[in-house]
């Protein structure tokens, strides 16, 4: 099953018909970032209302000021299992592990593309695979709602499809305390927090 989810940037907004809009009001900003639910493996259900959960992503995502220069964009979000995750680990990453997400860039367009066939359509950012038992494991030891967990390893891969990376501190402090800010607009706690703290 293959879901385009297309919201209101502003996560829980409703739309706004023309009638109920007063002529002074803008139209609501409508969503840059369509993500493509894809399901590969597993049972999700028990994560909750998947669908609901990727549309508010891309809702924050849209709405973020930090993010306003990769909109409009498209990417899929695949759920898939740590089998099929260890396989796509091992074959592009050297890794025979499954893990908690993947993200899979588009390739970039051509330079010389023409400025009107580029802001053509939406930007493909690419792929975020998410494998299910990692993601029950982490949030089990970490004591946190399934959901939240979900929402945190989404928000990472579409980071890491957008450019941004953890391969040394600097790096890893901006995109943590982007994640930090994001979340934070979905009313999820700081996952980097100390336990305790």
């Amino acid at each position: 099953m293959n879901t385009v989810l297309d919201q209101p940037a502003v996560p829980g907004g409703d739309a706004v018909s023309d009638e109920d809009r007063s002529c002074d009001e803008e139209p609501p900003s409508r969503l840059s970032l369509a993500l493509e639910r894809v399901d590969d493996d597993g049972d999700w259900a028990c994560v909750g209302p998947v669908d609901d959960m990727i549309a508010a992503v891309a809702g924050v995502l849209a709405a973020a000021a930090e993010l306003s220069d990769v909109h409009p964009a498209t990417a899929a979000v695949a759920l898939s299992s740590n089998d099929a995750v260890r396989r796509l680990n091992a074959a592009y990453r050297g890794k025979d592990k499954p893990t908690n997400v993947l993200s899979f860039p588009a390739p970039e367009l051509p330079p010389k593309l023409p400025d009107e066939l580029a802001d053509a359509e939406p930007r493909a950012l690419g792929d975020v695979v998410l494998a299910l038992e990692t993601l029950i494991d982490e949030a089990a030891a970490a004591g946190i709602p399934l959901a939240h967990h979900f929402q945190h390893l989404l928000i990472h891969g579409l980071l890491h499809l957008i450019g941004y990376d953890h391969e040394d501190d600097a790096e890893a402090e901006e995109m943590e305390a982007l994640e930090t800010v994001l979340l934070a607009r979905l009313g999820i706690p700081d996952p980097y927090a100390e336990a305790g703290s």
